[in-house]
C-alpha cells in the first residue's frame, strides 16, 4: 500500500513538474509588428492611458508596445534612445524646453494636415504648436486653467468685488487685509508655481515677448535686463512687506492650503481648477464656494490665466511605420474614443467634442470663460525659458521675502541659477 502511494505521488510530482515548471518555457514572442509607444513611466499609466490603449487593440486587432521610462531620468534617458537610433513610433512629450533635446524638425511628423485638428480646443491648438506654426503633437491629456481662485462667499459676506486690473486687485488685497484676513495664500514652504503665472506674458504676448523668450534663450539678454521681471520681483516682495500672505507663508506647504481656504482664515490663491477636485478638503466652504479670476503679479495690468501643461503624442517621422502611427493618433483623435478614455477625468476640454470629462463651475461661467479667453496664455516661463527650474526661483524668492537678499540680487541670482542649469544641459 505504502508503495502504492509513493508510486502515485511520484507520477503527481512528475506531471506537476512537467506541466508547472516556467524555467524552461519558452518567453512570449514580440509582435514585430507592433506600434512602439514611448513615455514616462506614471505616464503611460494614467487610467485614461490604458483604457486608450486597451480600446485600440480590441477594437483594431493590432498590437502596442509601451517603452516606459522612470520618470526621474525620462529626458535624459529617452535622448540617449534617440542617439541611438532607438526611436519609438510614438513619443509622448510635452511642448517645454527639454524638448530641443529631440531635434523636432529632423525626428517628427507636422500634424497639420489631420483631419482632426478642426476638434482641438483653442488652448490645447496653441499649446501643441511651434514658433513657426506648426502642430507638434495631439494634446491626448489633462488640462487645467491657472488663475487666482478666490472665496466668492466671503468676498459677497465683506463686500468685496473680484478684480478686472492691477490697481484693483492690490485695493481689495489692502481692503481684505484690513478685516484682518489673510489676502493670499501663499505657501512658500516647498511651493514653487506662483512664479511662472507673473512671468509668462513677459514671454508670450507679441509682438515682444517670442522674441525676447529668443534672446534670453540665446544669451543676448537677461532677467536683469527686463523691467517686468524686476516689476515681478517688487510686487511679490511688497505684497509680503504689506501682510498680503498671511505672517506664516513661510511655513504653508502643499498639505497646508486647504485649511487656509476652507476656514476662511485666507480669500485666495494661486492656483488651477483641479486641484479643487483632487486635494482640497472642504471644511466651512466648499469647492462650490470659489470662483475665478485673472492673477494680478505686477507684470500684467489686465491679469493673466496659465493655460494647462499637455502632454502631446508625436509621430516619428521618419518610422516605416509612420502612416500606423498616424492612424493610431486620429483613433485617439475620435470623439467616441477619447469620450471613452476621458469619462468623469476632472480635466478642461482638450477637444471641442469632449463631454465625458468634469469641468469646473468655476471656468464655465459665462462671464469667467469670457475672461479667459481673453487673458489666457499657453504656459511658457516655466515650459520654454531653457534652464528655468521652479525649485531654484522658488528657493531665491524665499530668500527675498527672508530679507536675505534684496531685489537686485535676487534677480542675479536667477540668471546666474537659470544659465548654470543651461550649462549643465549642453545648450
Amino acid at each position: 500500500m505504502i508503495k502504492k502511494l509513493a508510486f502515485i505521488l511520484l507520477c503527481v510530482f512528475t506531471l506537476s513538474a512537467f506541466f508547472g515548471c516556467t524555467e524552461d518555457a519558452p518567453p512570449d514572442v514580440e509582435d514585430p509588428n507592433a506600434l512602439v509607444i514611448m513615455g514616462k513611466k506614471t505616464d503611460m499609466e494614467k487610467t485614461y492611458m490604458k483604457k486608450i490603449f486597451d480600446l485600440y487593440k480590441k477594437e483594431t486587432g493590432k498590437g502596442l508596445k509601451i517603452v516606459e521610462i522612470e520618470d526621474s531620468v525620462y529626458e535624459s534617458a529617452a535622448a540617449d534612445k534617440f542617439d541611438k537610433g532607438e526611436k519609438p513610433d510614438i513619443f509622448f512629450h510635452f511642448n517645454n524646453s527639454d524638448l530641443n533635446r529631440f531635434n523636432v524638425s529632423e525626428n517628427f511628423y507636422y500634424l497639420d494636415d489631420q483631419p482632426w485638428t478642426d476638434d482641438l480646443a483653442k488652448g490645447a491648438d496653441n499649446y501643441c504648436r511651434d514658433g513657426e506654426g506648426h502642430l507638434l503633437g495631439l494634446p491626448f491629456w489633462e488640462s487645467s486653467v491657472s488663475g487666482c481662485y478666490y472665496n466668492k462667499t466671503l468676498f459677497n459676506t465683506i463686500g468685496a468685488n473680484p478684480a478686472n486690473t492691477q490697481a484693483q486687485f492690490d485695493s481689495i488685497c489692502r481692503f481684505i487685509a484690513g478685516r484682518n484676513i489673510t489676502p493670499i495664500c501663499w505657501p512658500g514652504d516647498g511651493c514653487s508655481w506662483m512664479y511662472q503665472f507673473a512671468l509668462d506674458p513677459v514671454f508670450a504676448d507679441e509682438p515682444h515677448g517670442p522674441a525676447l523668450l529668443a534672446a534670453l534663450n540665446a544669451g543676448e539678454t537677461s532677467y536683469a535686463d527686463i523691467p517686468a521681471v524686476t516689476a515681478m520681483a517688487e510686487w511679490i516682495v511688497g505684497a509680503k512687506d504689506k501682510g498680503w500672505f498671511g505672517s506664516d507663508y513661510a511655513t504653508v506647504g502643499w498639505d497646508g492650503i486647504s485649511e487656509k481656504l476652507n476656514s476662511g482664515n485666507a480669500a485666495m490663491v494661486f492656483i488651477w481648477d483641479t486641484w479643487f477636485y483632487t486635494d482640497f478638503v472642504e471644511g466651512k466652504y466648499k469647492k462650490e464656494d470659489f470662483a475665478l479670476m485673472p492673477v494680478f503679479m505686477g507684470t500684467e495690468d489686465e491679469g493673466t490665466y496659465e493655460g494647462g501643461n499637455i502632454n502631446m503624442m508625436m509621430a516619428n517621422k521618419n518610422s516605416d511605420k509612420l502612416a500606423e502611427a498616424l492612424d493610431f493618433i486620429a483613433f485617439c483623435a475620435t470623439p467616441e474614443h477619447y469620450n471613452y478614455a476621458f469619462e468623469n477625468i476632472s480635466t478642461v476640454s482638450c477637444f471641442k467634442g469632449q463631454t465625458t470629462n468634469i469641468q469646473s463651475h468655476m471656468i464655465t461661467d459665462k462671464y469667467t470663460a469670457e475672461s479667459i479667453a481673453a487673458k489666457e496664455r499657453v504656459s511658457t516661463a516655466s515650459t520654454r525659458i531653457i534652464g528655468y527650474s521652479a525649485d531654484n526661483v522658488a528657493a531665491i524668492f524665499n530668500r527675498l521675502l527672508a530679507g536675505e537678499i534684496n531685489v537686485k540680487q535676487a534677480i542675479e541670482q536667477l540668471d546666474a541659477d537659470r544659465l548654470a542649469v543651461k550649462r549643465a544641459e549642453g545648450r
